[in-house]
């Protein structure tokens, strides 16, 4: 563990294949031939008064959850931050927490409070770079939907029944053509955000000040790697749903129609797993310099027997953040109807508006406005929960604490 918001791969820990255990007395001394031996003849049993308690000391705090115990007479410090008084184990914890998280094992509300922490310590860094990516993505985006995506194909609805799923063929084929450059310049652009992002969660944790260009020169290294986990996903996942769906589309009629139905379900159930296990991936491999693959593992080993609890918290996580986009985006995309000339008849009917420059514009400012405040918020949400799974597995907190300055984990020879 260094000090820098890049930290050291973990040595043997639990998560490495190992269990948590509880710490085994020694073995007596002094058994076989050399033990000492008691006479048979003991005294009789005496009345036994116990003594009067010794007088509490004063009270001394632990500074930290995992510190030695104190030698001498005086109390020691025990376990998470509990002392000896009086012979009895007085169990006190401490919170240590030098930025915005404390560092024990997280709870839902601290992992979703930490991220929003983030935002608010450290909204110049976070909101300004959101923002300008943000506003680089929408424009882009504005410009392809106005001059490059084409017109979408108008189902006849006096065709034939044939001829009506051609026209919806050739209509979701030019949609997602359309699609197409959009999500590549969202991708690019939330590849670029999730690797800055992630080294300002990193120093929020640690309580030190980051600057733009402080993230950008910690993340520049791993942005290669992080680009080619972003694109490998992705195609895993479309590589899944295609061998699910295959098999009903080969043997076609009704029958087909189900066992692809299936394929798609179990398929789905497949990817959400996937999604998952390597939800953590993006923090393993900045954070701790990872490859793509060792990346992958690392996630894995997180997540393994803690799954619903990481997929519990990622759905809250998404659903907080689709209520809010929802909340932004709803009131700009009314005032941006009304701005281009178009009714709620326009947009319920079963032909697709064109939509001009007025819509475009207006309701491009929602989205940039919601995706300023979404990417810092899943960022932190995510990097939290891999600190929270080694903090559980392997005591990062420790680590964490030492690295932070806070005083009682200094190395010893230091």
């Amino acid at each position: 563990m260094n000090d820098s918001p890049g930290w050291a791969s973990p040595g043997s820990a639990p998560s490495d294949g190992q269990e948590p255990g509880v710490p085994r007395p020694a073995e007596p001394t002094g058994q076989g031939e050399s033990a000492p031996k008691w006479s048979t003849d003991q005294p009789p049993a005496a009345q036994w008064t116990p003594p009067s308690p010794p007088p509490v000391p004063p009270q001394q705090t632990a500074r930290g959850p995992r510190a030695q115990a104190g030698g001498g007479s005086g109390p020691q410090n025990l376990g998470w931050g509990g002392q000896q008084q009086g012979g009895w184990d007085h169990q006190q914890p401490v919170v240590v927490k030098p930025g915005i998280i404390p560092l024990r094992p997280l709870g839902v509300g601290e992992i979703l409070g930490g991220a929003v922490s983030t935002m608010r310590a450290h909204w110049r860094t976070a909101l300004g770079l959101t923002i300008g990516v943000a506003a680089v993505i929408q424009l882009c985006s504005i410009l392809v939907q106005h001059y490059v995506i084409p017109e979408p194909v108008q189902i006849d609805s006096g065709a034939s029944p044939s001829e009506q799923l051609h026209q919806s063929l050739d209509s979701l084929k030019s949609s997602l053509a359309g699609l197409g450059p959009v999500y590549a310049i969202t991708l690019i652009g939330t590849i670029f955000t999730t690797a800055i992002l992630t080294m300002v969660v990193s120093r929020s944790v640690l309580g030190r000040p980051v600057t733009l260009a402080d993230a950008w020169r910690e993340a520049r290294p791993q942005l290669s790697r992080l680009v080619g986990l972003s694109l490998l996903l992705p195609v895993v996942y479309a590589a899944v749903v295609t061998i699910g769906l295959l098999p009903g589309l080969l043997a076609g009629g009704p029958a087909g129609a189900g066992l692809a139905a299936l394929g798609g379900l179990a398929a789905t159930v497949v990817v959400i797993w996937l999604w998952i296990c390597f939800s953590l991936a993006g923090p393993a491999l900045m954070l701790e310099r990872q490859g793509i693959a060792a990346a992958l593992r690392r996630s894995a080993k997180l997540v393994k027997g803690v799954w619903w609890r990481i997929f519990g918290i990622t759905l809250l996580a998404l659903l907080l953040t689709v209520l809010v986009s929802g909340l932004i985006d709803l009131p700009f995309n009314a005032v941006a109807t009304i701005a281009d000339g178009k009714g709620i008849s326009d947009l319920v009917s079963d032909t697709t508006p064109a939509f001009g420059w007025p819509y475009l514009i207006i309701s491009g400012i929602g989205a940039m406005l919601t995706t300023a405040l979404s990417y810092p918020f899943t960022a932190g949400v995510t990097v939290l929960l891999y600190v929270d799974q080694r903090i559980r597995r392997e005591a990062l907190d420790i680590d964490l604490a030492r690295s932070a300055g806070v005083p009682g984990y200094e190395t010893s020879g230091s």
